[in-house]
């Protein structure tokens, strides 16, 4: 019968591969939220795989102009050598396509990372202790909050900078310069989760048995005040792209012999469009839009996953498929009833 199958099916196993934050919205999505989720893993993990063997696919350097047959040339048209033409100065513009992943990815790493320990730190302490240091740094991040995020990041770049432009110098300058511009966002979130949170029972039973103050902050507050964090991450690692493209489009950012970045790029692309050269300002215009896409999608599926509201209508259609089930085999006559009839 319907029952036997539904009870013979095994039950799905939580095991630590279902809790992962990814795998498990995975499964909890449906429908539209599952499409976005997929089609922005999809996008993120190429970007991700070309950033990290971009010396394997890239068939030049980032900063070469000739190899063993001379020298590239400016502005060829995509051919057989060049399958996405070369730029004004000369450089291989598949070769900046691809190296330039590879930088935004560790400006990205850098920034995030580096604002989410200062966010998280400043906002623990700032919610959970209060008083007047919580009213200092609350009044510091909103001004910070107010200021415009990429003007912040072109005076920031400048101080920190100090006119060099070597690799690692440049993507230190410009993941410094997008941290300051993340800090207020995660501090503003774990602040006003650490009041919420040490106002619980929990919180207050562990005062009682003689936990000390750091304990309580990062062993009972820290653990549930970042559940939030990852849907945070993606959607200002997308930002910290656009940002890094801003700074090297107005001239801010890494030179193109320390490394390759798609907003230096564009903004020496420029007067090739009105001559008709497509190619040069295309491609890394893609990029941006492609890894910005990717990154965004993922953020709107998690966000949209964390409402409960949203979150739930999976939950209902299974609880409804499975009435309805039940409901038809109750309606069935069993094998007993069909003999009695029959006699």
């Amino acid at each position: 019968m319907t029952s036997d199958v539904i009870a013979s099916v095994p039950p799905v196993k939580n095991s630590l591969l279902g809790r992962m934050p990814v795998v498990k919205q995975l499964r909890q999505s449906v429908g539209l939220q599952r499409g976005m989720l997929i089609a922005g893993l999809s996008i993120t993990g190429l970007f991700v795989l070309v950033a990290v063997f971009a010396p394997l696919i890239a068939p030049y350097g980032f900063a070469q102009l000739r190899d063993a047959q001379g020298s590239f040339g400016a502005q060829q048209p995509p051919s057989a050598a060049h399958i996405m033409g070369t730029t004004v100065g000369g450089y291989d513009v598949f070769s900046r396509v691809i190296w330039g992943a590879q930088t935004a990815v560790l400006v990205i790493v850098l920034a995030v990372v580096f604002s989410i320990v200062a966010g998280i730190l400043l906002g623990l302490v700032s919610g959970y202790i209060g008083g007047w240091l919580d009213r200092v740094l609350v009044v510091i991040g909103d001004a910070i909050y107010a200021f415009p995020s990429l003007l912040l990041a072109i005076v920031l770049s400048i101080v920190i900078s100090g006119g060099q432009s070597s690799l690692w110098g440049g993507i230190l300058a410009a993941a410094l310069s997008i941290t300051v511009v993340f800090i207020p966002q995660y501090y503003r979130v774990i602040r006003a989760e650490t009041i919420r949170i040490k106002a619980e029972p929990y919180v207050e039973s562990a005062k009682m048995l003689g936990a000390s103050t750091s304990r309580i902050m990062f062993r009972h507050v820290l653990r549930n005040a970042t559940r939030t964090l990852p849907i945070i991450f993606t959607l200002n690692a997308s930002e910290a792209v656009l940002t890094l493209a801003g700074l090297g489009f107005l001239g801010f950012g890494i030179e193109p012999s320390a490394a390759a970045e798609w907003g230096y790029d564009l903004n020496k692309a420029l007067s090739d469009v009105t001559s008709g050269i497509w190619w040069t300002a295309l491609y890394p215009g893609l990029a941006i839009v492609l890894s910005v896409l990717g990154i965004t999608l993922v953020g709107e599926s998690l966000n949209d996953l964390a409402d409960p509201r949203l979150r739930g209508r999976k939950r209902v259609k299974a609880k409804a498929g499975a009435v309805s089930l039940t409901a038809v085999d109750q309606t069935l006559p069993s094998d007993v009833e069909i003999r009695e009839e029959n006699a």
